[in-house]
């Protein structure tokens, strides 16, 4: 499906996001970490303390507080179920999740409902103040005039997530295709994603905005699971989830 392509200006940096084997066929262009968010200032007018691990989210004291968008229809909800599959083990994570949503977990379809609408602190008035989110959108919460964020990522519930674009094989205008896999790594385009696409760019050389340098973040550890494991477990790993999180 995909033709060979690597971009002449591909920054080094990029080669840590590489897939792996032979020719290049889909080049990196932004990476983050996919983790569980939870909104301090609701926690702290609560009296709560707020979770720290997943398995902190099967409390009692969490019941019906939590929010994450499906895994068979959001790309955060997959990287969220492939870090329970890492964290809990290929036979343990279902018993992991009947916990999670016999203690009231909602799942959405998709990021922009669980994250604009369900959580609390994110402006859309929603009543659960966690959130499966990235470790970047603390930033995005420091209300105007405010130093710091609202909210916070749990840096031990975080998944590895890499976006890469590539050229179809057969296309039209293999050209064209190339060139924008050229642009996408540009240093231009390169230096406005964390604004824009909310992730940081393959390129280390390019300045991060000011607020995301300080508060914007990557796991030192993230969750793993091999590649080779999720293409050959995927679709049951999902049929499994389905059964458990929409009956």
């Amino acid at each position: 499906m995909l033709a060979a392509y690597t971009p002449s200006g591909l920054p080094e940096s990029a080669e840590e996001h590489a897939l792996q084997g032979g020719a290049t066929y889909l080049t990196p262009v932004d990476f983050g970490d996919v983790c569980v968010n939870v909104d301090d200032v609701w926690f702290a007018n609560n009296g709560i303390a707020p979770p720290q691990t997943l398995t902190d989210l099967t409390e009692p004291e969490y019941e019906d507080l939590f929010v994450t968008p499906g895994a068979s229809t959001s790309s955060p909800g997959m990287a969220f179920l492939l870090a329970t599959i890492g964290e809990f083990g290929p036979g343990q994570w279902q018993g992991y999740w009947e916990d999670l949503m016999a203690n009231g977990a909602k799942v959405t379809s998709g990021w922009t409902d669980a994250y604009t609408v369900d959580f609390t602190a994110g402006g859309g008035g929603g009543d659960r103040p966690i959130v499966l989110s990235y470790a970047s959108s603390p930033p995005f919460t420091i209300p105007e005039g405010g130093f710091q964020p609202t909210t916070r990522a749990l840096m031990e519930t975080c998944f590895r997530q890499v976006e890469y674009a590539g050229v179809l094989e057969g296309a039209e205008n293999p050209e064209g295709a190339q060139a924008v896999v050229d642009w996408l790594v540009s240093p231009q385009v390169q230096a406005s994603i964390p604004d824009n696409m909310f992730m940081f760019p393959v390129d280390d050389e390019v300045e991060l905005p000011e607020l995301w340098s300080q508060w914007a973040t990557v796991a030192e550890d993230p969750i793993v699971v091999h590649p080779d494991q999720i293409e050959a477990e995927r679709e049951t790993w999902l049929r499994e989830w389905a059964d458990i999180a929409t009956g």
